[in-house]
């Protein structure tokens, strides 16, 4: 039985590693290259599942190889892939990423089948706690699944990346909102009035959460040496969704959430996959961070 039900992209990604970014109209010889399940939705989903929540995937890949690819990869990372539908048509999702020495990237995506889930098709599986959706899918299939899941008291949980203009009828569903400073500054004005858990993460600088009560929790980041940031948003969500699914206060996941996304960007990236709760748990315990 899941505990979360995550709705959203998955992408093939495709990761060089660079000495920097290239310049426009600038081909540059880069250093290695990577394949990997991407997708703001299956990061989180993974990462979820990495954290120790039970959890399913909502979402649709093309009747590809990259497709069938990435089925696998979830299934490995114990994530529930009964509610992915395959486009008969488009094909699967994807991403490619440069990654820079000093830990810098960019990427782009490209939505295909992504573009096509069918939100009436997607079942919220019985006893699930969290639905974690982000912006990477169109704003009606975010808004329906919310619905749905607003109707049974499911908690909500919207990482809102990459940035646009909010729909006001899903925020009024959402309980947990987490943003970093790009998309804070973009929403301002409709954060506004936004009546739940506003977290709001700044890499390096830590985060800050305005909690509904009028509290607002201050965190500074772990200390790490950065190897990539890439995947480091992701990372966070999935391991707040778990440790909220878990019983945690909002302040200890929230600890726990930046903890674990330290350990990710000061890992390579092939390793991240091999990070555990214990992990997470023995740097929070060596290197203590507090919040006020």
């Amino acid at each position: 039985m899941a505990d979360i039900l995550v709705v959203g992209a998955l992408h093939h990604d495709v990761i060089v590693t660079a000495p920097r970014l290239p310049m426009l109209d600038e081909t540059l010889k880069g250093t290695s290259v990577a394949y990997a399940l991407g997708g703001k939705g299956g990061n989180q989903a993974l990462s979820a599942a990495r954290h120790g929540a039970s959890v399913a995937f909502g979402g649709c890949i093309g009747s590809d190889e990259a497709g069938r690819t990435m089925l696998a990869q979830l299934a490995a990372g114990g994530v529930e892939t009964g509610a992915i539908t395959v486009h008969p048509t488009l094909a699967s999702g994807m991403s490619a990423a440069i990654v820079t020495q000093s830990g810098e990237y960019g990427a782009v995506i490209v939505s295909a089948a992504n573009e096509a889930i069918d939100a009436a098709g997607i079942d919220l599986p019985n006893g699930i706690k969290w639905l974690v959706l982000q912006n990477e899918i169109p704003a009606h299939i975010n808004l329906a699944i919310a619905a749905k899941a607003a109707q049974t008291r499911v908690k909500i949980m919207l990482n809102a990346a990459p940035a646009r203009a909010m729909d006001l009828a899903l925020l009024a569903l959402v309980d947990v909102l987490v943003v970093n400073r790009i998309e804070a500054k973009a929403l301002a004005g409709e954060l506004a009035n936004f009546a739940g858990t506003l977290v709001e993460t700044r890499g390096a600088d830590g985060l800050t959460a305005y909690l509904p009560v009028g509290q607002t929790l201050t965190l500074p980041a772990f200390p790490v040496t950065m190897t990539s940031a890439h995947g480091a948003g992701d990372c966070f969500v999935g391991a707040l969704a778990a440790r909220l699914c878990s019983g945690d206060t909002m302040h200890a996941a929230l600890l726990y959430a930046a903890a674990a996304a330290a350990l990710h960007v000061s890992l390579p990236v092939q390793d991240r996959s091999a990070l555990t709760p214990l992990d997470v748990f023995n740097l929070m315990e060596t290197r203590h961070v507090d919040g006020h």
